[in-house]
């Protein structure tokens, strides 16, 4: 997949301010501060579309992107939303304002017409977090399509992230018959883009025209 054009359209706090759902969308979530924002530059390969913060919890709305991209250099061209979702753990928030997130991250998640995908992000320098486990969990009792994106691989050697995925995987596996796909990433390498988008690209075609009739 080639991505021809990239552009930030939208941010709010409810889901009825969403665009209409009349493409496929894919969203992006996990811990504060695991690296949304810079995996989804690395994706779409602009360096600032989305805004990266060492910050936990600078993200605060559903943040709405516009995509376009190509098979081939003379593939029709295929439109896309990409979104950045708050992230969920222990940013420096109001019990109040935690508590408005959790809503508007489950409300989104739920009942969002058109998302196609969701990516939970995982740190890939940590153990298994029960955070992480909770709301993946949660995910399957929603019955949301997700796959688990470990990030910042290059802050540790191969064998670390791969001790730390394999017993993520032997986690979810105490509650979970089959697992999700799982990718390994780091912006900063461009680890795993070419994965991500591969699979992007095959959802897209799956979808088809099923969405466009929700936006009329």
């Amino acid at each position: 997949m080639n991505i021809t054009k990239a552009t930030y359209i939208i941010s709010n706090p409810d889901l009825s301010a969403c665009p209409k759902p009349d493409r496929p969308e894919y969203a992006f979530i996990g811990r504060s501060n695991v690296g949304k924002s810079s995996l989804i530059n690395m994706l779409t390969g602009m360096k600032n579309l989305a805004k990266t913060s060492g910050t936990p919890g600078k993200t605060q709305l559903i943040n709405h992107f516009f995509v376009e991209s190509k098979e081939k250099d003379l593939s029709p061209i295929t439109q896309w939303y990409l979104v950045d979702l708050p992230g969920y753990g222990f940013a420096k928030v109001s019990v109040s304002k935690r508590k408005a997130w959790e809503k508007m991250i489950s409300e989104y998640v739920r009942f969002r017409e058109n998302l196609v995908n969701l990516f939970v992000l995982v740190d890939a320098r940590h153990t298994p977090q029960q955070l992480d486990l909770d709301f993946v969990n949660k995910l399957g009792e929603w019955q949301v399509p997700f796959c688990i994106v470990f990030t910042k691989s290059d802050k540790e050697t191969q064998k670390v992230v791969s001790s730390h995925v394999k017993k993520f995987a032997e986690a979810m596996k105490r509650t979970w018959v089959e697992l999700p796909p799982i990718f390994t990433t780091s912006a900063e390498k461009r680890t795993g883009r070419d994965g991500l988008l591969k699979l992007i690209e095959e959802m897209n075609k799956e979808s088809g025209d099923k969405f466009k009739h929700l936006g009329e």
